[in-house]
C-alpha cells in the first residue's frame, strides 16, 4: 500500500463510483424526505436525518482513501444531482395534471419546497460537506494517518456545525424566535454527530476494506485546498 500517494489516480475504479453514487442517493433522499418531523422524546428533528449523517461518513472514507480533491469532486457531483432532481420536482409539479389526478396540492406541499429553505439547503450543504472534508484530510496529514475515529468524529463536529449554522438561521431567521434557532442548531449537531459515533464501527471497516480492495491511502501533502 502506499502511504505516500498524493497524485489523484485518473482510474475511476468500483468502489469510489459506489462511494459517489451512495452519497448522491443519501443527499437526495434527505432532501426529499426533510419535510417529515419526527419527535424522538427530548427534541424534534426531521427525517432527513435519518439519511443526512450518512453522507459524512462516506465524505470521511473518500477523503480517507482517495483524498480531498476526489472528495471535494464528489461534493459537487452530489450539488448537482440534488440541484437536478429539485429542477425535475419543480417542472412536474408544474406540469398540467390530467382530470384523473387530484392529488396536486399534496404533491405542491410535499415536493414544492420554499425557495429561501432550498436556498439554505443547498448553501450549508456545500459548507459543511467542504469543512468536513478539509479538516479530515488536514488532520490526516498532521496526525501521519493515525488516530482515524478521532479525525472522523471530529470532522464531522465541524461539518455539521457549520451545516446547521448556515441552514437554519437563512431557513427560519426572522420566522422562529433566535432562541429557537439556536436550540435547533445545537441539536442538529449533537445529533448528527452522535449518529457518527453510534456507526463508526461500520465506517472503519469499510475504509479499511476500500484500502485493501484500492492498495491505495491518500495523504493530502501540498494539495491547494480550493473549493472550486
Amino acid at each position: 500500500m502506499d502511504l505516500n500517494k498524493t497524485v489523484d489516480s485518473p482510474r475511476l475504479t468500483v468502489p469510489f463510483l459506489v462511494l459517489s453514487v451512495l452519497f448522491c442517493v443519501c443527499l437526495i433522499v434527505a432532501n426529499i424526505v426533510e419535510i417529515k418531523t419526527v419527535d424522538i422524546g427530548f427534541a424534534t428533528v426531521t427525517a432527513g436525518m435519518v439519511v443526512f449523517p450518512l453522507s459524512y461518513i462516506i465524505n470521511d472514507c473518500i477523503v480517507e482513501v482517495y483524498g480531498f480533491r476526489r472528495a471535494r469532486l464528489v461534493i459537487w457531483l452530489g450539488f448537482a444531482a440534488n440541484l437536478l432532481v429539485t429542477l425535475m420536482l419543480q417542472l412536474a409539479i408544474a406540469l398540467p395534471g390530467a382530470s384523473t389526478w387530484h392529488s396536486q396540492e399534496a404533491m405542491e406541499a410535499i415536493y414544492g419546497g420554499v425557495p429561501r429553505i432550498l436556498a439554505a439547503s443547498f448553501i450549508a450543504f456545500v459548507c459543511g460537506s467542504m469543512v468536513n472534508a478539509l479538516i479530515m484530510s488536514r488532520m490526516k496529514v498532521a496526525s501521519e494517518g493515525r488516530h482515524f475515529s478521532l479525525r472522523a468524529m471530529v470532522s464531522t463536529l465541524f461539518g455539521e456545525g457549520a451545516d446547521s449554522v448556515i441552514f437554519f438561521p437563512i431557513a427560519f431567521g426572522g420566522v422562529l424566535p433566535w432562541d429557537v434557532v439556536v436550540e435547533l442548531i445545537l441539536a442538529q449537531t449533537v445529533l448528527k454527530t452522535a449518529y457518527e459515533i453510534l456507526i463508526l464501527p461500520l465506517t472503519i471497516a469499510v475504509v479499511k476494506r476500500v484500502k485493501k480492495i484500492e492498495s491505495i491511502d491518500t495523504f493530502d501533502r501540498g494539495v491547494r485546498y480550493s473549493w472550486w
